[in-house]
């Protein structure tokens, strides 16, 4: 049985330890693991804002294709601290002719809402970007027997259900 992890975990895992545990492996994981997929995802070609914009819109997106302006703005709001100036510069940026990733138009509902849509060029980048990027992780896939990769997916789906449902943002 293992007596500690190259990052520090004390064996055996207990649920009284874990809280210390998964602190240990935040940086390893939401730095050096979460920049390299990043990296893989933007490629050479995109902005780190750029490639979190093309991933929202496809992963939260209607039809993983078209979604509100605002909707953008909370969620990269969440992820960087940029504010709806600095991400209106990235959207037009990427609305222009030497980009054409996205297109920027009135929301029905309101004229002052905006609605960005993928272009064909956006979803073909969009796509690039997820062979590109699954690669990667296969590479790290290979490194894993079926059942590391099977527990460490059903893990962090289910802390990412617990996340986004609103539970662990709750002061106790």
């Amino acid at each position: 049985m293992k007596q500690q992890s190259d990052f520090g975990i004390d064996y055996p895992i207990k649920r009284e330890t874990a809280p210390q545990n998964f602190l240990k492996l935040f940086y390893p994981f939401h730095y050096s693991v979460g920049m390299a997929v990043e990296k893989h995802l933007s490629g050479s070609n995109l902005t780190r804002h750029q490639t979190v914009i093309l991933w929202i819109i496809h992963s939260k997106g209607t039809d993983r294709n078209t979604i509100h302006r605002k909707t953008i703005e909370r969620l990269i709001g969440e992820w960087y601290e940029l504010g709806s100036p600095a991400i209106s510069k990235v959207l037009r940026a990427m609305a222009e002719k030497d980009l054409n990733l996205i297109s920027i138009k009135e929301s029905k509902a309101s004229a002052r809402e905006k609605v960005i849509r993928l272009t064909k060029k956006g979803q073909a980048t969009v796509n690039e970007m997820m062979e590109r990027t699954e690669a990667f992780i296969a590479l790290i896939s290979d490194q894993l027997t079926d059942e590391e990769i099977a527990n460490g997916m059903e893990f962090m789906s289910r802390v990412g259900a617990i996340v986004e449902g609103g539970f662990a943002g709750r002061k106790e």
